[in-house]
């Protein structure tokens, strides 16, 4: 999934603004409610004011009453940008006829060319189809009912967790192969592709959360302590297995970029997954592969990442973290014997325990 644009982004903030709990959407319901439509813009400038003409200056504090009785009058409602004040009212908006529009309902129109025009964000409330939509630059988005959002939000939270399990158990065998210097091209990309599953199925869940304002915080709970972890997880592979030379100009961050880049097609395909991460096409998900050991030192407890970096660069690889002896891990600067042995049993037991839960 593609980094959000930047309409995309100013559509998320305007979403907050008109979530379920705060003024401006109780203002918005008591216009459905009433039966009557509005116009209003979030926010005001020389743009806004050029093509504004008639009605009246208020600047007065904003409220939901207020602006309720306010949309009973013919005419746009201009709010300033942080919901704070009304600053006009019974407005004649002229936007540029020049703007495409595919809008077809005179006050759908003007809001779709005002908000292309100025940049503000711009809400619309339709007496005759009683909906509220939100423009947005190029986005138009409608606003739907609390309970429609929340019943395809818990479909999503019900896939979130079985994907999630998938993930633990591809993680664990992914941990218990890199102990045993089994890892193949394929046992990667099955764990990066699972992932980045997880981070797409939790950020549209993430949205939803957005929409429902205070409607969805249990919601919000249940998706934080699903996918706690996730992000670190997503580092953590590519960083162990993002490949070296001097043709190698690639960053994890870059990496996680094209990963999330890759379409649904081809991220459920392991050979598309493992050819973004470097480790070559489908005719190579057999090769194997080492790990430099980042994941399994993460999960040594109280163990600074500046000493987990300099750990890796010292020892170049997992095998030879997993057999070094105390005084080997002692020659690296940081490491004292307390932390010296603490790394030592701390991989030991992460060992036994990844072993196990393999085999029995």
């Amino acid at each position: 999934m593609a980094e959000r644009t930047p309409d995309q982004l100013r559509l998320r903030a305007t979403l907050a603004e008109i979530a379920p709990g705060t003024a401006l959407r109780d203002g918005l319901e008591r216009i459905l409610r009433g039966r009557t439509g509005a116009l209003i813009v979030l926010g005001i400038d020389k743009t806004v004011d050029s093509i504004a003409t008639g009605g009246f200056t208020l600047d007065v504090p904003f409220t939901a009453t207020g602006l309720r009785e306010l949309a009973k009058m013919d005419g746009a409602i201009i709010i300033d940008k942080d919901i704070t004040r009304i600053h006009r009212a019974a407005v004649h908006l002229m936007p540029d006829h020049t703007i495409p529009s595919e809008e077809t309902g005179t006050r759908h129109r003007t809001a779709e060319r005002v908000a292309k025009q100025t940049g503000f964000p711009v809400v619309s409330v339709s007496q005759s189809m009683q909906i509220i939509a939100a423009y947005v630059g190029q986005i138009r988005h409608v606003l739907e009912d609390s309970g429609q959002i929340l019943s395809r939000a818990n479909q999503a939270l019900a896939t979130l967790e079985r994907y999630k399990m998938r993930l633990d158990e591809v993680s664990a065998t992914l941990s218990a192969l890199e102990i045993e210097d089994l890892v193949t091209v394929r046992d990667v990309a099955v764990v990066a592709q699972r992932l980045e599953m997880v981070t797409r199925i939790a950020r549209e869940i993430d949205d939803y959360v957005l929409e429902l304002g205070t409607d969805g915080r249990l919601l919000s709970l249940q998706l934080e302590e699903l996918i706690t972890g996730v992000d670190a997880e997503r580092e953590l592979v590519v960083r162990d297995y993002l490949p070296t030379g001097k043709r190698r100009k690639t960053t994890p961050e870059s990496m996680l970029a094209d990963l999330a880049g890759l379409s649904p097609t081809d991220l459920v395909d392991p050979g598309s997954v493992a050819a973004v991460l470097g480790l070559g096409t489908g005719e190579h998900l057999d090769g194997a592969v080492a790990p430099r050991g980042h994941r399994l030192l993460a999960k040594v407890p109280r163990l600074p990442s500046p000493v987990v970096e300099r750990l890796v660069e010292h020892f170049g690889g997992l095998q030879p973290l997993l057999s070094a002896t105390i005084d080997d891990l002692q020659a690296v600067e940081g490491v004292g014997e307390l932390r010296a042995r603490s790394v030592r049993e701390g991989l030991s037991r992460l060992a036994e325990s990844s072993i196990t839960e393999r085999y029995i």
